[in-house]
């Protein structure tokens, strides 16, 4: 896993330098925080921590999947319009038999805006607190790390501050990382997100913070990947695309015991011999125990501000009221986690 801002951003410039010359929610899991419902005009404070798969370069892992709209389905409900998302395959850096064969429609004006439809949809999963937010959630985890899925706008605000030669430290070091401030605005009828940064001083998480990841270590990002279709399923989705394409209604015999549209109860309208009842979109999303947080570096003497805002001093010795571990000894517990 990367440990410096240099590795990230070599490696950054290494993937839009290949990409330019190749171009000359879980069910029962509210672990995703919906950013999207936050108020209008509002600010979300957010702070991002690394993956917890040390062979990610990156604290953040990177989703393509592709929309198919159909009409209805065939023998249940034939003019309620569903969507069943399916991964791209350029994902895994092969060959997407749709996108081979809309890439062409691109030179033809008349097969634009049909080619947009079945473009691949990027999306980003980071992992980190909640910090301070005007959100009022019905219910919220025992786990505090929470997992963001945030679109390429957002993205591209985390990704051009990690360019900038004016960050010294990546914004998710726990002692001199940086808290991301999420403004939520509204653009014609949209939500705007663009004047979203992040914070000028640095932070060091705070104990509250630090026990969280102590009890709970951080997620394996990879676990909320969509799984890689086999050669069969690479094969269904070509055929759902070109039946989608065509008009025609989505088939539950032909293709329920592969992809499912989202929020549709098929119920006995799939063969009985399918074993599997997730939809492709939603295939990502497992519930696996969070990965061990990455080594610590040897906690340096700074100030960091506590759940309250009160400055403290990492450095100070003071022994901490019973029943109540300090910074220290948190930072202590994580490193004695990930040696043994």
């Amino acid at each position: 896993m990367a440990t410096s801002l240099a590795e990230i951003r070599a490696r950054l410039l290494e993937q839009d330098t290949r990409q330019s010359g190749n171009n000359n929610r879980q069910q029962g899991d509210n672990a995703i925080f919906p950013f999207w419902n936050i108020p209008e005009n509002s600010t979300t404070v957010l702070r991002f921590l690394p993956d917890g798969d040390e062979t990610n370069t990156f604290p953040w892992r990177e989703r393509q999947m592709i929309r198919l709209e159909f009409a209805g389905v065939l023998g249940g409900d034939e003019s309620k319009k569903v969507i069943v998302t399916v991964p791209c395959m350029e994902m895994w850096k092969e060959t997407c038999p749709i996108h081979a064969e809309i890439r062409p429609w691109f030179k033809d004006k008349s097969l634009e805006d049909l080619g947009r439809k079945y473009w691949k949809k990027k999306s980003y999963i980071f992992q980190g607190f909640v910090v301070d937010t005007k959100l009022q959630e019905d219910t919220t985890p025992e786990n505090s790390v929470r997992r963001f899925i945030v679109n390429p706008s957002i993205f591209n605000i985390v990704k051009g501050a990690l360019m900038d030669p004016e960050m010294d430290n990546l914004f998710t070091d726990y002692e001199n990382g940086t808290d991301f401030r999420l403004t939520k605005t509204t653009k014609g009828q949209y939500a705007d997100y663009s004047t979203s940064s992040f914070a000028r001083k640095e932070r060091g998480l705070n104990e509250v913070e630090l026990q969280a990841i102590a009890d709970h270590n951080l997620f394996n990002l990879n676990d909320f990947m969509p799984k890689k279709p086999t050669k069969e399923e690479v094969d269904v989705i070509y055929d759902m695309f070109k039946a989608s394409v065509d008009g025609e209604l989505y088939d539950p015999k032909r293709w329920g015991q592969h992809f499912k549209p989202a929020g549709v109860n098929l119920g006995n309208l799939v063969p009985a011999s399918v074993g599997s009842d997730v939809d492709a979109a939603e295939a990502s999303f497992k519930a696996p125990a969070p990965a061990a947080r990455p080594t610590v570096a040897a906690p340096k003497p700074t100030v960091v501000e506590d759940e309250d805002d009160a400055p403290f001093e990492t450095a100070d010795t003071t022994a901490a009221p019973e029943g109540k571990k300090n910074v220290n000894d948190i930072l202590a517990m994580i490193r004695n986690r990930q040696q043994k």
